[in-house]
Formats: C-alpha cells, structure tokens, sequence
C-alpha cells in the first residue's frame, strides 16, 4: 500500500508539472462582459465562458460571477472565439480579435434566450428502447418499454440480449457464463448481486451496457465482462426528484418503492435517495433418484426486507477543479423456511422430513471519494478516486430432522468484509485524434468468516461439542495500465496494457469434532500477469461499421468458491469451496457487425475464448455416508468455447417497434465425478459439450401519446452442466403503460408475466445418480407500478446558478 500511495504522488506531480506553463508565452490580452437573461434582463451567474482558438480548439474559459460579470485573461494575439454556454439557453459566440490597440476587450451585456424544450429535456425518457454496438460495449438505452416489463434491474435482464437471471438464486449470467462483474455507474458494489439488482427501480435506469471484452483500462476480472447498469442522472436546476411504488403478486406479495431527490444551485448539487423492498417468496420443486428409488421434495419461502439510503455532494471549485462525494447505506434483513421431504419407496422406515428456519441480517456500507482536475485543453483531465466498502452480515439456520437418523443442529455465520479501491487515470487527448490514457489502482480485500455448528456426539450422555471454523481470505492487487488509441479516416483502433501484483493469503482453523484437535490450513498464491488489450473498427460508410477486438481477462475465485464453510446442507447433499482453488485465465476474440436500416439497425457479432486452467464444479460422494454428495470446485485443464448473437430494433411502423436478439453458444465443460462400480467408489473425468440457444423479442404498440402496450416472448432451449441438463423454457410476458398529469409527470404501468405458465426448471442427471426434478417459483406474477416525477427546474431564480454540462453521474437512484 505504500509503494502505491508512493507511485500515485511521484505521477501525479510529473502529469501535473509536465504541462505546458502558457501563461508566460502570451500577450496579457482580455475579454470581459456581463451575460443576462434575455426575458427577465437579470444577470446570470455561474455561466461557462469558453475562449477558442481559429481551429476551434479550446485555449483557457472561465465563469461568470455572482453579478453575471466575467473577464478572462491571458488570451494571445490574434482571433478567438467567445463560446457562452449554459444548460438551458441557447449558446451563443462571438468573435474577436486580440492585437495592437485592442488588448483589452469588453464585449458588454449578452443576453441569453432559454431553449425552447427548457430543462425537461434532459429527464425524458424514450418510448421504445434501442440497442447501439460501440467499440468495446453493447449499449441498450432503457426505454418505457422495457420500465414496464419489470419492477426492477433483475426483472428486466432477462429482455436483453445474452443475459440470463437464475429465477431460484437470481445468479446471473452473460454468454451463459456466471463469471461477471455488475457495476452501477461504473463502481462495484459490496452488496452481492442478485440483492443489488432487485434494489434498483427500472425507472431509475437510463440504459445498461454489455461489456463482453473490456479494454485494459478496466478490471480483468470476469471471463464475460462486465454489466454496467447506468442511473439518470439528474442535471435539472433547482429541486427535483422521483417518486416510484410497484406492488406484484402471484402467491405472495411483493412491494417496493424509492423516492430520489436533486437540489442544484451554484457550485454545489446535492442529492439523496431511498428505496426499499419487501418481499415475499414461494418456490418448490423435487427430485427424484430414479434408481435407488428416492423421492425428494421441496417447499421454500422467503422473507426478504431491505432498505437502502444513499447521500451524496457534487463541490463545484471553480471551473477546473471538481470534488464529489457520496455514501451508500443498505440494510437487508431476511429469513427463509425450508421443507425437506425424503421418501424411500423401498424402505419407508427411512423416511425422513427436515425443517431448517434460517435468518440473515446483513449491513453495507459505501464510501466514496472523486476529485477531478480539468486541464486547459477540452478532454484533458486527471482524476483520483477512492472508495472503500464494509459488509457485516449474520447468519443462523436451526436444521430440525423428523426422524431418528440424524440429529438436529445449529448453524451460526458471522462474516466481516472490506474492501477499498483507489484509482488515479489520467488522460491526454495528444491531437483531435489520437489519445493516451494512463492509470494506476490498487484493490485491497479482506474477509473474515467464523461458522459455529452443534452437532451431537453419539454417546448415551447425548452431549454436545461445538464445531467452530474461522476463514480468513485476504487479496491485494496493484495494478498500472495504458492504452493509445487514433482515428485514421475510416479507421480507429486503440491499444492497451495492464500489468497486475497479486497477493493471496487465506488460512482456515478448524477445531475436529471427534479428536478434539486443532486443525489449520494455509494457502498463498502471489503472482504477476499481463493483460493486453487490441480494439479495431472500420466504419466505410454511416450505415456500416465492423469490430474486431482481442482482451485477456482473469477468473478469480469467488469467496464462495473458496470458502471451506458450508454453503449449504441437506439430509443428501452439501456444498463446500476449495480454498486452493487457483484463478483462470480467458483469451477472448470478438468480431462484431452493425448495420444501420432506413427503420432501425442490427448488430451481429461471432466470439470465441480459450479458458487455461478451467474452474468447474466437482462432485463427490460423502466418505461418511455414501448416500450423500458433496460439490465443490476445482481446476481443470484449457477448454474453449463460442458463440454468436444477433440483435436488432426495428420499427415496422410508427405505432409498432421491434426489439429482438437471438445467441447460441458452445462449451466444453470438464469435472471431476464419484459413482459406484460393484460397491467400489470410482472417481472419472467427466466432460460435457454444451450447446445452448436463446431467442427473445420485445414488441412495444403506441396507442397513443400517453398509451401504450408491450408483449414479450424468450425461448432458451436445452442447457447442459457437469451435474444436469436442463430442459427448454418459453415465457410470454404482457403489459400496458399510460401517462397522465401535466407534461406526463405520471405515469402508471400494469404487466402480467408467464402468462401461459410455462416458465420453470425441469432437468435429468446421469452423475452420480440417475435424477429426474423439477422447481417452480412465482413466475406468474401481477405488477402494478406507479412513478412521479416532481420538480422539473421551473424554479427560475434558482436555474440561473447552473455549472457546466460535464456533471459526474449522480442525483438519481444510487
């Protein structure tokens, strides 16, 4: 840590004594004035006044005061441009000229008009939503339509190309992959995933971005990238905000809501938020051992509450220096009542049930800190960033069995983690096209977990001993990146490099149940590595453009993963991580294609990755009860894998539009399985070839101004794992939205999902038993929402102290 706060001051003084000291190459020429409003002839403050050179490139600005008066200096010899720019006015220029005799000049009063659209404009939302191929990312900008599909992020996930969300787990997955990193606004959060995912209102999403190969400059973490899920930000003048509340039910309820609200004035914008969640679910299932005659079912409900609060300050220094800071504040409680019913057809004295009531209480925290500094030429800026996560979480599960083969227990999980990443990027447009970014990071992690279980000695006294285990994970990255990118006519390409110091140290204690000794295991694993980055694009003509772009990336193991704890246990089977488990590298290739129609566009694109040292899922069958399975992870061998995707949003005609995507992707997947021959244990090599498809399409039918409807059909056919192959699944979904009140600040949306009542998981298995199950949850849900937007900057006293249009992302939900 002190080698990198050491590297972070020594670049940060050479970036900023290496720029060019003009100031003492240039005449003292000045311009000054005085910018009103034009309808209300009162001055305006905080206006941007940008000085620009012949070849429009920008030389020094400044703002005006108070009183709307400004005078730049330091402006050499010879024709300028006066750009004066304001959110909400018409910007306006004027040229002159600094020479002999005319070193000082005052242009007077400049009165600026307001837009015609005025400030709503930049909160408006588009009816349909639209899907845009860039370099590095596939954008999809958020339209009503897809808000109405669904309350939250993770309801709406499952309408974009390539992503999938585990109805059970709410895991989810780009390309068919689980390893993915999800980001709002371009940070990582503390709070798991599919948590965070069902906090966030669809309405307070601007648009989501699919980063399949990321470039140096980003994390290498995840072999599919990143989803990076981009909030409004709320740039209107004066107090705004949102009011959003959703109600659904199919066998339970199901609520939540969220308010956000926005006060800009002058140098300073401050926002906050609060939203919420309870929620109520059903979900049930079984599974069968075909052969050894053993029915297994099912019924699980969950009791989730979760509150989250997030406060933030954007300081506005002057008009090159900018000071943010924020803090989330979440709050999960939840628990979950499980039923577990064992039958032996062949043996019904063995019958067993198993009840197990589990709580979990969890708190996470946020902290983050920006500080920006712009330089005179536009585009050329250094940036620091530190953000630094706490989560706490308890948790306790009370397993009884209703029967006399096994004893009940007592599970108790309490789990400390933190996290801080520092950021220092810098970047230097060298010409109108040419660019040079630099970086370096430093990621510090650390884990505590402590599991306490009873579990009853069999002796006649009936004691019990405690089973305690505590695992310590700890991971320090330092990191340092660089990428050149150019624009050569009907070229662009950009080239990057990230180099990586990692150090890894957990250490496992655990006290052995039987001898009563003390057991401890230690893992470290220091390495360095390289992640090089290559991005092409040749646009011949404004209706067709090609990609090509190569990337490294790493798979570190989840916490789950290597976690020694029990993640979970039933009467048959448990899950445990591997602490040795060793990241895997991903060579990733993407060839994509867009082409631009007269109604809309369609992007095709081909990947293809090479995996080295695989982590798969392993399973084993318990030594002490053979009946039993244990699944954990292990590395394997290099494997590859495919795909393609097609998407497109089109319109047919004005009242109908399309969006619809298609993916197929392939895997060779490898474990390592237990099963019996003659009574004897044998351990095989198992490799599974997977092919699995998925084709979806939004259909979005204007009515009217405030009315519309939407229909939603996704097909994701056979899908096969180490352990399963799933079955196909079809859903349709249906919904209406209408707008009302004034400016349409209202607006209500109704949907009913799995209208057929197709959606649910049904699978086989061969390994280590033939298995034949099913689970179901609610996917027949009901949804209403209402949302309102209030505000809108008609405050005009308070919409004339407004800063520049380069606003960090802020003021809406998170």
């Amino acid at each position: 840590m002190k080698h990198f706060l050491l590297m972070l001051v020594l670049v940060s003084s050479t970036i900023i004594s290496a720029q060019p000291n003009s100031n003492l190459d240039i005449k003292n020429g000045s311009v000054s004035g005085r910018v009103i409003d034009a309808e209300l002839n009162e001055p305006l403050p905080y206006v941007n006044i940008i000085i620009k050179d012949a070849a429009n490139k920008i030389i020094t600005g400044g703002i005006t005061n108070n009183d709307g008066t400004f005078k730049i200096e330091n402006i050499p010899e010879g024709n300028v441009l006066v750009s004066i720019q304001f959110v909400g006015y018409k910007t306006l220029d004027k040229s002159i000229t600094i020479g002999k005799g005319n070193y000082k000049v005052d242009i007077g009063d400049i009165k600026l008009e307001e837009e015609a659209t005025g400030l709503d404009e930049v909160t408006i939302v588009a009816d349909v939503s639209t899907i845009q191929q860039k370099v590095d990312r596939k954008v999809i900008t958020i339209g009503k339509d897809l808000q109405t599909a669904g309350a939250n992020a993770s309801e709406i996930m499952n309408n974009l190309p390539s992503v999938s969300v585990d109805q059970q787990s709410g895991a989810i997955s780009l390309r068919g992959n689980q390893n993915v990193r999800v980001m709002v606004d371009g940070k990582l959060s503390n709070i798991p995933a599919e948590q965070l995912l069902k906090q966030i209102p669809s309405t307070s999403i601007k648009s989501i971005e699919l980063i399949t190969n990321p470039s140096a400059k980003y994390n290498p973490e995840g072999m599919s990238g990143f989803i990076n899920i981009v909030l409004h930000k709320n740039t209107q003048i004066g107090f705004n905000g949102n009011i959003n509340v959703g109600l659904a039910y199919d066998i339970e309820p199901k609520f939540n809501g969220s308010i956000d609200a926005n006060y800009r004035n002058g140098k300073f914008n401050l926002y906050g938020s609060y939203s919420n969640s309870v929620s109520k679910n059903a979900n049930y299932g079984y599974i069968n051992r075909i052969e050894q005659e053993i029915q297994q079912n099912f019924d699980i409900l969950n009791n989730n509450k979760s509150n989250l609060f997030k406060a933030g300050l954007d300081y506005y220094l002057n008009d090159k220096n900018t000071i943010s800071v924020f803090t989330n504040q979440n709050i999960f409680d939840g628990w979950t009542m499980s039923n577990s019913y064992i039958n032996y057809l062949t043996n019904p004295t063995l019958n067993e049930t198993q009840f197990a009531n589990a709580n979990n209480e969890n708190n996470s925290q946020q902290y983050n800190f920006n500080y920006k500094h712009d330089f005179n030429e536009e585009g050329h800026n250094i940036e620091l960033e530190v953000d630094h996560n706490i989560y706490d979480g308890l948790g306790d599960t009370n397993n009884i069995f209703f029967s006399a083969q096994r004893p009940n227990f007592i599970e108790d999980t309490d789990t400390d983690r933190k996290s801080t990443t520092i950021n220092l990027d810098y970047v230097n447009p060298l010409s109108e096209s040419t660019k040079l970014e630099l970086g370096l990071e430093a990621r510090l992690f650390d884990t505590d977990i402590f599991y306490k279980s009873d579990a009853r000695e069999q002796n006649e006294a009936e004691e019990y001993i405690p089973t305690t285990t505590s695992f310590n994970y700890a991971r320090d990255i330092y990191s340092a990146y660089a990428t050149y990118s150019r624009t050569i006519e009907k070229w662009s390409y950009q080239v990057g490099l990230r180099a990586e110091t990692v150090t890894v140290d957990s250490d496992a204690f655990k006290r052995d149940l039987d001898s009563n000794e003390e057991l401890n295991s230690v893992f470290k694993n220091d390495y360095f590595e390289l992640y090089p980055s290559v991005f092409a694009t040749y646009s011949p003509s404004e209706k067709n453009s090609y990609q090509l772009s190569y990337s490294r990336r790493i798979d570190r193991p989840g916490i789950g993963q290597v976690n020694p704890l029990p993640e979970w246990n039933t009467s048959l089977i448990s899950q445990f991580g591997n602490p040795e488990l060793r990241p895997q590298f991903t060579n990733s290739v993407e060839v994509n294609y867009t082409r631009q129609l007269e109604k809309g566009s369609i992007t095709a694109g081909v990947f293809y990755r090479i995996i080295e040292d695989e982590i798969q899922q392993a399973i084993l069958i318990d030594r002490a009860d053979p009946e039993r399975l244990i699944l954990t992870n292990l590395n394997f061998d290099n494997t590859s894998a495919y795909g393609i995707e097609l998407s497109s949003n089109y319109r047919p005609t004005k009242w109908w539009s399309i969006n619809a995507s298609f993916d197929l992707f392939s895997q060779t997947q490898k474990s390592l399985a237990e099963s019996f021959d003659n009574g004897d244990i044998v351990l095989n090599t198992v490799e599974v070839d997977n092919m699995a498809w998925n084709v979806r399409a939004f259909n979005n039918f204007k009515v009217s101004k405030s009315l519309s409807f939407s229909a939603f059909g996704m097909y994701r056919g056979k899908n096969k794992n180490i352990q399963f192959e799933m079955s196909d699944m079809l859903m349709v979904n249906l919904g209406m939205r209408y707008s009302f009140l004034e400016d349409n600040r209202a607006s209500f949306s109704l949907s009913y999902n799995d209208i057929f009542d197709t959606m649910y998981a049904e699978f086989n298995g061969q390994r280590p038993y033939v298995q034949h199950g099913q689970f179901n949850w609610e996917s027949q849900q009901i949804l209403g929402r209402l949302s309102y937007r209030f505000g809108g900057g008609k405050y005009r006293a308070k919409s004339r102290k407004q800063r520049d249009n380069d606003v960090k992302e802020g003021g809406g939900m998170f």
